[in-house]
Formats: structure tokens, C-alpha cells, sequence
């Protein structure tokens, strides 16, 4: 059990955070700066800023670049690794507002699939991207929606409960956020129960 805990919650997830942060995080940090240097200056040659930040926080480029960190961070075979761009790009489109938790369970899925027949065939060039990319794309047209779905609704209940009680429900959220970020449920926090 404990391995497939450290791969499949703390790996995967270790992993996607850096896909996150190069793609979306860092691109709204570009296209900021640049906005910010046009309206300072005027100067056009700060455009590339802009198009450069819209580029990188394109929900097909956030996708991908979250797959590929969790299949990194999984440490899937190369071809495998490389097919989970497209399986990425795909789940995070589909699922909506709540993409990422798509990418997430559905590139930790296909990333093992594809794992499964890496390198058990004289063309894996062919069958390992195939297989790598059909299981992700099944997934996506099967699930994606309904995970995004789920994982929006779960945030407008918040935002609406909120909204009803801004009182107790800011100090409820505050006290899950703390509980979520001090308390044993903290990744380092469930490496240690297990023993990872």
C-alpha cells in the first residue's frame, strides 16, 4: 500500500506542480509584466510579453505541461512520458474549471497503461504513444466533463455558502485550509505515517 500511495499521491501530485507553475503560474507573471510595461510605456515591443504569457496559460498548454510533470515525476518511459502531452491537453480542456483534478486522475491512469506495454513490442515507437494516448483519450471523453463538473461544483457550493454566511464560512474555510496545511494530512505529513 504504501508504495502506491507515495506514486499515485504524493509523486503524481509533487509532479504537477511544476507542469502548473511553467505553464499557467508563470505566464500570468509574463503577460502581467507585460500589460503592466504597455500601459507604462507604449512601446509595442512589450506585446511579445503579452503573447507570450496567452500562449503559456492556454488550457491545452496547462494541461500538457501538468501531465508531463506527473508522468516525470512518476518516472514513465520516455514515449510514454511524451504521449501524455496530448492526454493532457485533452482532459484539462474537457474537464472545464475543474481540468486539473482531470489531468490528474486521468494522466496517472493512462501513464500506467502505457506503462504496462512500453517496451514489450519491436514497434513500440507505434503501440506505446497509441495505447498511451487511446487510454487518455477514452478516459478524457468518458470522465473529464463529470470530474470537472464535480470539482466546480464543490467550489460554487463554497463561493454560495459563502456568499449566505460570509461570517462563519470565512472561519471555516480558514480552519480546513490550516487543518489541510498543518495537520497529518500534509504531504510530508503522510510520508511520515507510511513511512516513505
Amino acid at each position: 500500500m504504501n508504495k502506491y500511495v507515495k506514486r499515485y499521491l504524493i509523486d503524481a501530485m509533487s509532479g504537477m506542480a511544476p507542469g502548473l507553475f511553467a505553464s499557467l503560474l508563470i505566464g500570468t507573471i509574463i503577460k502581467t509584466l507585460g500589460q503592466q510595461l504597455l500601459r507604462l510605456n507604449g512601446n509595442p515591443v512589450f506585446q511579445i510579453l503579452v503573447d507570450a504569457g496567452n500562449f503559456a496559460t492556454e488550457a491545452h498548454v496547462v494541461g500538457a505541461a501538468m501531465a508531463v510533470g506527473i508522468g516525470f515525476a512518476m518516472q514513465v518511459p520516455a514515449l510514454v512520458l511524451f504521449s501524455l502531452v496530448a492526454v493532457g491537453a485533452a482532459a484539462n480542456v474537457t474537464g472545464g474549471d475543474g481540468g486539473p483534478l482531470a489531468v490528474l486522475l486521468i494522466a496517472i491512469i493512462a501513464a500506467e497503461v502505457g506503462r504496462l506495454v512500453s517496451k514489450k513490442t519491436k514497434v513500440d515507437i507505434i503501440v506505446t504513444p497509441a495505447v498511451t494516448i487511446l487510454a487518455g483519450a477514452l478516459l478524457t471523453v468518458l470522465t473529464a466533463r463529470y470530474i470537472g463538473m464535480a470539482a466546480s461544483s464543490v467550489g460554487k457550493f463554497v463561493v454560495w455558502t459563502t456568499k449566505l454566511h460570509p461570517f462563519w464560512m470565512g472561519i471555516l474555510v480558514s480552519v480546513i485550509i490550516g487543518i489541510a496545511l498543518t495537520l497529518p494530512i500534509s504531504s510530508a505529513a503522510i510520508c511520515a505515517a507510511f513511512g516513505l
